[in-house]
């Protein structure tokens, strides 16, 4: 792989059929999508959620997250896009952000559980492993769009940038990190821990509010520190605040938010035990 990566020149576009075309970005988002829902419909049938709740869920969690991943992308490059207003659109090109998404999944599935009278958490704990693994896949639509790459590098991994996917400062450069690979492992890392937990939670019959803020909990941290971690080799310009880039500080609020969630989660079943 190391050599592939090294030597191939990623292109965009998959491929065309007179005036449609078909990109990478977009399969491996689809990919990412339909993946992501077999996962939880396997969990769902233990987790007792009808899958008609599931594929309704799913539904909304699509549309919502991708308008809040753009939206969220839109935001952070404002002034682009107020020139390019046109742009906003074509999300093919890229420009996904997984926070946006993170934030209207949330917002999506609170809503959903009051709806449908199910436990936000329940709810919560199935999707997110399947989440994991779907950030692991579509993270390849990144490199072909040569987009998110690191800093230039001169290890043997490094990949190939288009010198009109190079910011300005880096034109002279050849290779890159390969982050978008940094961070599809690392989600696929994260994957495993999460569906191992799951299938334990499972086999001890232990899905309960209880656990399922763990399940939760454990992969908002443990993405929170890989995106925290990686920004520190990114190569793209983002808004800086206290020294920090942005998704840093968005990923250190996501971290401490679910600790406290754990904290308080843990400190509620030892009042009830002692009831």
């Amino acid at each position: 792989m190391i050599n592939w990566l090294h030597n191939f020149n990623p292109q965009a576009l998959l491929v065309s059929f007179g005036p449609f075309h078909i990109y990478w970005y977009g399969l491996f988002m689809v990919s990412g999508i339909l993946i992501a829902l077999g996962t939880s419909s396997i969990l769902a049938k233990y987790y007792k959620i009808k899958a008609d709740t599931l594929l309704d869920l799913a539904f909304w969690l699509i549309i919502n997250g991708l308008i809040g991943a753009r939206l969220y992308d839109v935001l952070l490059e404002l002034s682009y896009y107020k020139s390019n207003p046109l742009d906003i659109f074509k999300i093919w090109q890229g420009g996904l952000a997984i926070h946006g998404a993170i934030i209207a999944g949330l917002i999506t599935t609170y809503f959903f559980a009051r709806k449908h009278k199910i436990s936000l958490w329940t709810l919560s704990a199935l999707i997110v492993p399947g989440l994991a693994l779907a950030q692991a896949i579509g993270r390849w639509g990144n490199y072909f769009n040569q987009e998110l790459f690191g800093l230039p590098t001169s290890l043997p991994w490094g990949i190939p940038i288009s010198i009109l996917n190079r910011p300005i400062a880096y034109l002279d450069y050849d290779y890159f990190q390969p982050t978008f690979l940094y961070e599809s492992l690392g989600c696929f890392v994260i994957f495993i821990i999460l569906i191992s937990f799951s299938i334990y939670l499972i086999k001890t019959k232990k899905i309960n509010d209880y656990y399922c803020i763990w399940v939760s909990s454990l992969y908002m941290i443990l993405y929170s520190i890989l995106r925290f971690s990686l920004e520190y080799i990114r190569a793209d310009v983002t808004p800086i605040i206290f020294h920090m880039r942005w998704p840093q500080v968005i990923s250190l609020i996501i971290i401490l938010a679910s600790l406290g969630l754990l904290i308080f989660n843990s400190h509620g079943k030892k009042e009830k035990e002692n009831l």
